[in-house]
C-alpha cells in the first residue's frame, strides 16, 4: 500500500499559521497546503484500496483549511494596518495611557506618530 503525502500538507499548514503576519506569506503556504490536500484526496477517492492513510489526509485537509482561514484573517489585519497606520498607533497610545504608561515611556511612539503626521 502507498501513503499519501500528509507531511507536506502539515508543514505548509503550520507555516501558514506561523507566518500570517509576514505580508501574505502565510496565505500562500496555506493555499498550497489546501491544493495539495485536495489533490491527494482526489487520488485517494479514485482508488482508496491503494492508500493506507486516507483518514490522515482528511485530517490534514481540515488543518490546511483552518490554516488558510487564520492566515486570511491575518492578511486582512496586515492590510488594515497598512491602510490605517495612524489609527492603529493612536489606539495603542490610548490603550497604553489607560493602562498606566507614562508620557516618558511612550516618547518613542509619540515621536513616531508625530514624524508620520498622525499627531
Amino acid at each position: 500500500m502507498q501513503k499519501l503525502n500528509t507531511t507536506a500538507v502539515y508543514i505548509l499548514s503550520v507555516v501558514g499559521i506561523l507566518c500570517w503576519c509576514i505580508y501574505g506569506l502565510g496565505t500562500v503556504a496555506a493555499i498550497i497546503a489546501v491544493v495539495i490536500a485536495f489533490n491527494q484526496l482526489k487520488k485517494y477517492n479514485q482508488n482508496p484500496e491503494e492508500y493506507s492513510n486516507g483518514n490522515a489526509m482528511k485530517t490534514a485537509k481540515v488543518v490546511a483549511i483552518i490554516s488558510l482561514i487564520i492566515s486570511l484573517i491575518g492578511l486582512a489585519f496586515v492590510i488594515y494596518v497598512m491602510m490605517n497606520p495612524c489609527e492603529l498607533g493612536q489606539m495603542y497610545y490610548d490603550w497604553a495611557i489607560e493602562n498606566g504608561a507614562t508620557e516618558d515611556q511612550l516618547e518613542p511612539l509619540i515621536q513616531s506618530l508625530e514624524d508620520s503626521g498622525c499627531m
